[in-house]
């Protein structure tokens, strides 16, 4: 077994529970006999090639515990990506520090990464044990039921979405319809999520579009006009991803990252929300509203899920786990065995099988119109978001006329 000091790195968007597996790797990192000096990357691997480490092993226990209730990436994070001759400064560092365990919490992005250094140290004859921690908001790495920030970024998701339904079902008399983006480039997930927040046929969301499906306008437009027509306003949610059948972004957006992944924030020019928001409009000459929350969801820790948290960090630890018994090359997976009760087991997935590709939602989460998910994907969600906020409604009960 290779004996040598552990990094550990954070990469692309943040997550309510992304520091959870943090304290997980730093804390099974601690308790290891292979493992000496534990240190952290100060922005992800742009940091790492500039040596700007922090000592994660001579942080206060109170730290590390505190972590598990902290949002967003504490240690900063990069979406910089590796060229080759960054390898060769990458390796330099390696060396320099005695680093012989390499742990990124990321996308797949960030698998890629992760394998492309292990790849090259193997070439190069530097013994190095990669392993990567899943995370992503989108849920939509492969090899994993699903990925720690998801079920939290949902939650936040369903609940911005119950609070709008009631807003909107109020106020249905001034505006009759609200859309509501949300994240999600290449997959759904998230958007879908916002299923739950519906209780009865009546409640928000009354229509979903994800990613999965060409969007077509006039279909669209004539989901929403019956919906206003049966309920007297209509709740939309949207992914950012959507594309017409001819591949053109709704949002309009040109802009793209350094992984040629398009841009759908600030720098990305018009939103797909708004641009929904404006079809309805000019279609029906009706008032609406839209909400865009963009990154909010993803370090919302107030809304954290409980099973997220703690999953989070169980990845970490499994981390250090398959490093000391020297395999390298994977990313922790979580593998579900059953809905309910609900029970996961954690193993592995090849890195060269997760990185840089997308999962999207598979066809039977959806109804067969694709506008709204199907009933397996609410039993496949129920058991990640935790119990959701219960509102009430006035009974109608009218006052007589004195008539």
């Amino acid at each position: 077994m290779l004996k040598g000091n552990a990094i550990i790195g954070q990469s692309g968007g943040p997550t309510s529970v992304i520091n959870s597996s943090l304290a997980g790797v730093i804390e099974a990192a601690g308790k290891s006999s292979f493992i000496g000096e534990i240190y952290g990357m100060n922005y992800g691997i742009e940091g790492f090639m500039a040596e700007k480490l922090i000592n994660l092993g001579k942080q206060p226990v109170s730290i590390i515990k505190g972590l598990r209730k902290t949002p967003s990436s504490t240690l900063g994070s990069s979406r910089h990506k590796v060229t080759d001759d960054d390898l060769e400064i990458i390796l330099s560092v390696l060396k320099k520090y005695s680093i012989r365990y390499f742990f990124l919490i990321g996308g797949n992005d960030t698998m890629d990464t992760i394998n492309r250094v292990e790849n090259y140290c193997r070439k190069t004859g530097y013994d190095l044990t990669g392993v990567g921690i899943p995370k992503t908001v989108d849920n939509d790495l492969f090899g994993t039921d699903h990925t720690p920030g998801f079920p939290s970024a949902a939650r936040s998701n369903i609940i911005n979405v119950m609070q709008a339904g009631v807003l909107a079902r109020d106020m249905q008399k001034v505006d009759k319809f609200v859309v509501y983006q949300t994240i999600g480039r290449d997959a759904g997930w998230l958007a879908a999520a916002t299923a739950l927040a519906r209780k009865r046929e009546e409640d928000a969301p009354h229509l979903i579009y994800t990613p999965e499906f060409i969007f077509d306008r006039e279909k669209f437009l004539a989901d929403a006009k019956r919906c206003i027509d049966k309920y007297g306003w209509v709740s939309v949610v949207c992914g950012e991803g959507l594309k017409y059948r001819d591949g053109t972004s709704v949002s309009a957006s040109e802009t793209k990252d350094k992984f040629s992944n398009v841009e759908f924030g600030a720098m990305g020019g018009a939103s797909v929300g708004l641009n929904l928001h404006g079809m309805m409009y000019r279609e029906f000459n009706l008032r609406g509203e839209f909400q865009i929350t963009e990154s909010l969801i993803m370090s919302d820790f107030v809304r954290a899920s409980k099973v997220d948290l703690d999953e989070a960090y169980r990845c970490g630890e499994e981390a250090v786990k398959i490093a000391e018994k020297g395999e390298s090359g994977f990313m922790v997976t979580i593998d579900r065995l059953s809905d309910d009760p609900y029970t996961v087991k954690y193993g592995k997935a090849l890195l060269k099988d997760v990185a840089v590709k997308a999962r999207p939602m598979p066809a039977e989460f959806f109804n067969s119109e694709g506008n709204n998910v199907s009933p397996l994907f609410i039993d496949y969600m129920k058991p990640l978001i935790g119990d959701l906020p219960v509102f009430v409604e006035l009974e109608k009960i009218w006052v007589k006329n004195r008539d």
